[in-house]
């Protein structure tokens, strides 16, 4: 299974901070070495499951020399290996009516998502009890 590289900040008085130079914008903080450990993991399975749900590639991890080679890295306090999750996407075949589909794929568009990116949002927030029920 793949690792990837978290950078750690820490300042005076603040928390512990990790970033993943590979997965920009996968941020996360914690008060204790400990805690950041599981935050990181965390934030690594959050931000890998929205690329794959996107449609987006799983980019290879950086070796170490090159992310501390890095201008923007160099400055790193220490580092953290980060077991990837393990993902997997399946294929799947349904049948949706056609003027239902063209309105997914309107939506999705609008809103910066793939088809299937759209489609297991939408499950998820059923799933998770977020959506209205209508009675009727």
């Amino acid at each position: 299974m793949a690792e990837y590289i978290a950078l750690l900040h820490k300042e005076r008085h603040s928390n512990y901070g990790a970033n993943f130079p590979d997965f920009p914008g996968a941020i996360t903080a914690a008060s204790t070495l400990e805690e950041l450990r599981g935050m990181a993991e965390e934030m690594l399975a959050f931000h890998m499951e929205g690329l794959i749900e996107d449609g987006e590639p799983i980019p290879d991890p950086t070796p170490l020399d090159g992310i501390t080679e890095h201008p923007d890295h160099r400055d790193a306090v220490a580092v953290l290996a980060v077991q990837a999750p393990a993902t997997s996407s399946v294929r799947i075949n349904i049948t949706v009516p056609e003027a239902m589909l063209k309105r997914i794929d309107r939506y999705a568009a609008k809103h910066g998502l793939t088809r299937s990116g759209f489609l297991v949002r939408a499950a998820r927030h059923d799933m998770d009890g977020e959506a209205v029920t209508r009675s009727g």
